[in-house]
């Protein structure tokens, strides 16, 4: 089984915090949309005709297309693809797209997930993110999937904002569980060269982020969702038992996957693709009949160390055996023992033939992965 990942490179404004162009011409939307469906086109073997089980529109804004650009991505992918009988089909949405009727087209189309961007329910926080909706809207939203028949949804929320309190940060966690969402996405506030945050920091225009802030409302966050009855499955994600997103849980089990759009990432088992960012370039490109990408043969060192990476950030841990199996005993060994000092400092539980990151080792996942890594 493999994914199929479209990312749509559009906002409708600018955030503070990502470099994503943002517009609004529905010209450019509808250029953009027909190299996407020519794309498709040119792409329908990648996979080898491995059933596809998961459709995953991100970006970006998918929520900002037109409904009939969705409906001829979704029926260019079932005519080029082999779909599985029960794909989980997701839209990542801005609560101010999320009116009744575009929520019960695309449920027409056959989308059967949604991750909705609240951020916050603070109107300040909201503001001070440049985000287009106000906390009433993400209510709205929500209370619009559900009147259109959606079970299966996801909130998104960040922490670590400079101004965000910690009493407040607490009252965004119970006000997604009291929402009752099948899964929950919490993300750390990232600071990323050349947006306009890391200009405004730069400028002692705002507070930098502060690490120790984070790690207390990430610590939080963990105990409230998980007193509330949700899985920490992986880093960022929580969601009920059963309800985990599929197309997020692919990637950290090395499925296969189609990455389709500006600057989107395909993986087929042993060597990885990545189109070109500029989406000028990339409309030109298939209008001329072109793919326009990169590519890199993986070597077994590569692919351990994504396994090393991936396998840490979920609650099923590292697996020695299945390092062992793939790769060899001598690096299961070597694994095992360069983990020994994270397991001392109890940053790594051992348990049976899995490492498992502890609560204040997931503080630090990235690092400890990176140190574990084979040269």
């Amino acid at each position: 089984m493999a994914g199929i990942y479209i990312h749509i490179p559009f906002c409708k404004q600018a955030c503070n915090y990502c470099n994503f162009h943002f517009s609004t011409n529905l010209a450019l939307q509808n250029d953009f949309t027909d190299a996407l469906l020519k794309e498709i086109e040119l792409r329908r073997t990648y996979l080898s005709n491995e059933p596809i089980e998961t459709i995953y529109f991100g970006g970006g804004t998918p929520s900002l297309l037109p409904l009939p650009a969705i409906r001829n991505i979704l029926n260019s992918i079932y005519r080029n693809f082999s779909i599985s009988a029960d794909p989980e089909i997701s839209l990542e949405s801005n609560p101010d797209d999320m009116t009744l009727s575009n929520l019960k087209a695309w449920k027409e189309y056959g989308i059967n997930r949604l991750s909705i961007g609240v951020q916050s329910f603070f109107k300040d926080d909201l503001i001070w993110m440049n985000r287009a909706h106000n906390a009433q809207q993400a209510i709205e939203a929500i209370e619009n999937t559900i009147t259109a028949g959606f079970e299966n949804f996801s909130l998104d929320l960040i922490f670590g904002l400079p101004e965000l309190t910690y009493e407040n940060w607490i009252e965004n966690l119970k006000k997604a569980i009291s929402l009752n969402p099948f899964h929950i996405s919490c993300y750390a506030l990232t600071v990323e060269p050349k947006t306009a945050l890391y200009k405004m920091i730069q400028m002692k225009k705002t507070a930098d982020i502060k690490p120790e802030k984070q790690a207390r409302q990430f610590l939080t966050a963990i105990q409230l969702l998980e007193a509330a009855g949700y899985e920490h499955y992986e880093i960022s994600s929580f969601s009920k038992p059963g309800k985990r997103s599929r197309h997020n849980s692919s990637y950290w089990q090395s499925k296969k996957y189609l990455g389709l759009g500006p600057a989107a990432h395909s993986f087929d088992g042993t060597s990885r693709q990545w189109n070109i960012s500029n989406n000028a370039i990339y409309i030109k490109s298939l209008m001329e009949g072109k793919l326009n990408m990169e590519s890199e043969n993986l070597l077994p060192r590569d692919l351990l160390n994504e396994y090393i990476m991936t396998s840490l950030r979920t609650m099923e841990g590292l697996d020695l055996q299945k390092v062992s199996n793939l790769f060899g005993n001598e690096k299961s060994l070597l694994l095992e023992n360069n983990a020994k000092k994270y397991i001392e400092s109890k940053k790594i539980e051992r348990k049976k033939e899995k490492l498992l990151l502890t609560n204040s080792g997931k503080l630090f996942a990235d690092g400890i992965a990176s140190s574990l890594f084979f040269d």
